[in-house]
């Protein structure tokens, strides 16, 4: 049995620390004895970026993702986007992600951190779901959550506004007309739908496998649209 291997860690603000291991060929990022991510089980968060993408209707579109991770979804979303048009943007916390990102995940990362389409920045996702609310930013055609495990805040404790009826309600409208809430998440959380559908978002609630072979763990992914 292939052993574990560390290494490095990154300290989350106001949280607890991230681990990245090694495990033969493939990468895990770690919080305590809770697997996060990792490179055998990549393809949901992909489908974060893929599916969403697919029902934007727009030429040139805005979009905001919550967390880099191993850059699964903001790769996903940057190859969705027209090829000399639209923005992604990453708000990522832990300056050791992107550290990693640079370093021994380099590999994953390619050339996407010099895509001039995209943009990934040290803050709180909610600072700019805030900036576009307020008007000192363009709203956004998609919003892609992607944080913690689900919506319970398990990361890093100020995640936690993200998903209540606040948070929710501050996400419609730093969306435009027709745009789109995707959250991903470990497993379903019907009380979560309901908050999405109180908020006036028409939801739909898909099951997407781990890998794209139709094997691994079922995640869940929130497409709310905005009316």
């Amino acid at each position: 049995m292939l052993p574990r291997e560390t290494i490095a860690t990154a300290q989350i603000p106001q949280g607890d620390e991230l681990t990245l291991v090694s495990h033969g060929r493939d990468f895990i990022i770690m919080l305590g004895r809770e697997e996060l991510m990792g490179t055998r089980m990549q393809f949901s968060e992909e489908q974060l970026a893929q599916l969403t993408m697919e029902q934007i209707a727009v030429p040139r579109p805005r979009v905001l993702i919550g967390g880099y991770g191993m850059g699964f979804t903001y790769r996903a979303a940057l190859e969705a986007l027209p090829e000399t048009s639209g923005r992604v943007v990453v708000a990522e916390v832990v300056p050791g992600i992107l550290e990693w990102a640079k370093g021994p995940l380099k590999h994953l990362t390619g050339d996407t951190l010099d895509d001039p389409r995209g943009e990934v920045v040290l803050a709180d996702v909610a600072a700019l779901i805030d900036d576009a609310v307020d008007d000192t930013t363009p709203r956004y055609d998609a919003i892609l959550l992607d944080v913690d495990n689900g919506p319970d805040g398990i990361v890093r404790e100020g995640n936690e506004r993200l998903y209540t009826r606040t948070g929710i309600a501050r996400s419609r409208d730093a969306l435009n007309s027709g745009g789109i809430l995707a959250i991903w998440s470990a497993a379903d959380d019907f009380k979560f739908t309901g908050r999405l559908k109180d908020a006036g978002f028409d939801v739909e609630v898909r099951a997407v496998r781990a890998r794209p072979n139709n094997k691994g763990p079922r995640h869940t992914i929130w497409f709310a649209r905005k009316p």
